[in-house]
Order: structure tokens, then sequence, then C-alpha cells
């Protein structure tokens, strides 16, 4: 089943235009990942899959339906999760208070929910008084994503997450999502400029040039020094 399908999405800010045209889709369970250099559209993007900018043209559908005009509480309703780039937790609520601002999309118990999701983030267990501003920058990012997984979403859109982030939490971010794919059966739509990062996660890398997807590569094509080169300033 496609999970998200894009066929030639246009937005920007205000009439600057940013995405001319993207055009991919997602089957369910699968990881794609979106690779370019800062400026060619990846954020734009994802903020307009999750509804926080308008398209100016095009269509997005989710399991078949278009919800390109939907409002972003409607996409969330639907099943569509967001991480975004900073994380964007809540600074003064402890963690436990950031989870459950995460559940009111929730359709189970609020307690049941939470239960879960701190079994696949067992590092936050110990961190569920202190406030979300104390935490480390990694710990931050594994907030968002335990917040965002309190929702139960079908989807996760997910924007740098590595940004600032120590190797050993990347490490563990890498080998949480790999068993969040096959526990939940999430999908997931990555913009990353680590290149091990999205590579050791996306089944397909889409790569995005000046608002379009100019061409899909390999997870195993990142190794090749013709895209080293390429993308050079990009994290390895």
């Amino acid at each position: 089943m496609t999970m998200l399908e894009v066929s030639g999405l246009r937005s920007g800010y205000g009439r600057i235009p940013i995405l001319a045209g993207v055009d991919f889709k997602v089957e369910a369970g699968g990881f794609v990942g979106i690779l370019g250099h800062n400026g060619m559209g990846k954020t734009t993007l994802l903020r307009t899959l999750m509804g926080y900018l308008p398209a100016t043209g095009g269509h997005v559908k989710l399991k078949g339906k278009d919800i390109t005009k939907a409002s972003p509480y409607v996409r969330a309703r639907a099943g569509i999760g967001f991480v975004p780039q900073g994380r964007e937790i809540f600074p003064a609520l402890s963690v436990l208070e950031n989870l459950r601002m995460g559940c009111l999309l929730a359709k189970t118990n609020e307690k049941q929910t939470i239960e879960q999701v701190l079994e696949e983030f067992p590092r936050l267990k110990r961190l569920l008084d202190r406030n979300g501003g104390a935490l480390s920058g990694g710990e931050q990012q594994l907030l968002a994503l335990a917040r965002c997984l309190c929702g139960d979403p079908k989807l996760i859109l997910l924007d740098e997450p590595t940004e600032g982030i120590q190797p050993s939490i990347i490490e563990e971010m890498i080998e949480t999502l790999l068993n969040l794919r096959q526990s939940r059966d999430l999908t997931m739509v990555l913009v990353e400029q680590k290149l091990n990062f999205i590579a050791a996660l996306s089944q397909r890398i889409l790569i995005i040039q000046k608002g379009r997807i100019t061409r899909e590569v390999p997870p195993e094509a990142i190794a090749d020094p013709s895209m080293l080169e390429e993308f050079v300033g990009i994290e390895a």
C-alpha cells in the first residue's frame, strides 16, 4: 500500500517559491531519506507535507486520500507525526509533561501509551521529573521523538535529527528507529545532512535540488567517492 504520494507539489514563503514540483511516493513501512544542500527545499518540503505551509500547487495524498488542503491538526489525526528541526520540546515542562502533551492525539489510555513509549526510549525513564530545557541536546531529541510517538503516528516526518547530537545518542537513535520500523510498522520521511545516518536508516534516498527531486540513489551509493565529492561540506 502507498502511504504517501506527492505529485507536482509547489510551495514557498510569500512570493518566494521554494518547491518547484516535487514528485515521490513512499510505500507503507518504507524509510525514505531526502538529501540535499542547504536551501534546496528539504525543510520546506516537510513543513508543507505537515500543512504548516500551504501548497501552491500539486497534491499530497495519505493512504490514497487527498490531504493537500487539510490543516496540520487534521493531518496529525490522520496519522502523520512531525519532529521538527530544533526539536521544539516544551523546555519549562518536565519530560513526563512533554510526553503527556504528545498523548493529546492518542487513541489509547494515556498511562499505557507513556509506558509503551518509555520501554522504547528507556533513557528517558530516569529523567521524567527533569525539565525539558535541562536535558542535553541528544536527550531532547529522544524526547521529541518519544513525544511524537505518543500520538501513535503511522508516518513520521523527521527533520535533521542529528543536529548538535553526540555520536553515542546518534547510534542509539538509529537502533531505536530501526526497532520501531518493525514493532510499530512505521513509515518515515527523513531529512538529514549526516551521510552515515541517512544511509543507515533509509531504504531509498532521494536527492533534492532547487525544489525538485532530481534522482534516487541506493543507500550504499553514499559511500561512493563521487557522492562524497558532490556533497562535500555535508557531514560523513
